[in-house]
């Protein structure tokens, strides 16, 4: 099962699942805590979505194996922090940054990763994303080392005379929220555009493509770009979260989990399969958290056990059960008399 196994609806997202997930993003604060969780999961949660979202794709759509993609997401942390600290304490101008400091490094690592593909396109984005990792770690100066770049100030949002104070974490979700959804849709219209039917031609054989007349290299470097841009965003709202950006979210063992998500909810095969796969890993965090401290053992069968059996991830196996609808129960024969 590929995505082009899973009939698009075109471009217009008012689709019930679009539905779903907005309803659920917008009524968590009002459930999480007769659920047993706590209210900044849902904060966490959406961000992480942004953030698997736009790896997807890079990862699903595109087929590029990208191990290094957390240093995206530290990038835009930082670009945010030191925004805040040097230039001006303002959300649309950190959040910009954060943006603008993703893209260009994405696009200058799309640049040089664009010419390869497979084992060797998967290495150098590892390659590149410990390169950021180690200047985090180094340039004490600049990005606080070890210790991170701390007290980011988390500005108000504005927008002509009212002014939202988004220390209240309440308000905080409801913003990180309305941006998380703003950027679904985008990349909605995204992958059920031309682009989007372009990055799955060249996922399923880049060759091809090339003979067919697309720039193969244009359109990768422009998938990473934009999943490097994506991330960005969302590590300038983590940062606003955390109030700190570290050198950890860079780091490999970050950039493994968000493959973890992806494949377990099924982004591979589903636009959706992101959301399931960071809904899992949280609860998953939480609940097994809270019975066991060896929750990532756990966790990490359930990934074995899922990539070896249901590759396509949980949203394959609902898409699956779906399609075959209930066993059809067989009429009984009339009796003889």
């Amino acid at each position: 099962m590929t995505l082009s196994d899973i009939p698009a609806r075109g471009g217009v997202p008012l689709t019930p699942s679009m539905g779903v997930f907005v309803a659920v993003l917008a009524t968590a604060p009002l459930w999480l805590g007769h659920v047993g969780l706590y209210q900044y999961l849902g904060v966490e949660i959406a961000i992480w979505i942004l953030f698997a979202m736009g790896f997807n794709l890079l990862f699903g759509y595109t087929g590029l194996h990208s191990f290094g993609h957390g240093a995206y997401l530290g990038i835009g942390a930082y670009g945010f922090g030191l925004f805040q600290h040097s230039v001006a304490v303002s959300l649309w101008g950190g959040l910009l940054a954060a943006i603008l400091a993703a893209t260009l490094a994405g696009a200058i690592v799309g640049a040089f990763l664009s010419h390869r593909r497979g084992i060797y396109y998967a290495l150098l984005t590892i390659g590149f994303g410990q390169v950021f990792w180690f200047t985090a770690m180094k340039l004490h100066w600049l990005t606080g080392g070890e210790d991170g770049l701390l007290n980011i100030p988390r500005p108000d949002l504005v927008i002509g005379p009212w002014r939202v104070d988004l220390n209240d974490n309440a308000a905080f979700y409801w913003f990180v929220a309305a941006i998380t959804v703003v950027a679904v849709i985008l990349m909605w219209r995204i992958v059920n555009a031309p682009m989007g039917r372009i990055l799955q031609a060249i996922r399923q054989n880049e060759t091809r493509a090339r003979f067919v007349g697309y720039d193969v290299w244009r359109w990768k470097w422009l998938a990473f770009t934009i999943s490097a841009a994506v991330a960005g965003l969302a590590g300038g709202l983590f940062a606003m979260a955390q109030q700190s950006a570290y050198p950890d979210v860079m780091s490999l063992h970050q950039s493994g989990i968000i493959v973890m998500m992806v494949l377990v909810g099924g982004g591979l095969v589903s636009f959706w399969g992101p959301v399931l796969g960071v809904v899992l890993y949280f609860i998953a965090r939480d609940v097994l958290g809270g019975l066991t401290e060896a929750w990532l053992l756990w966790y990490g069968l359930i990934f074995v056990i899922m990539v070896m059996v249901r590759p396509e991830g949980l949203a394959g196996l609902i898409h699956t059960a779906v399609q075959r609808g209930p066993t059809p129960v067989p009429a009984a024969k009339p009796e003889k008399a």
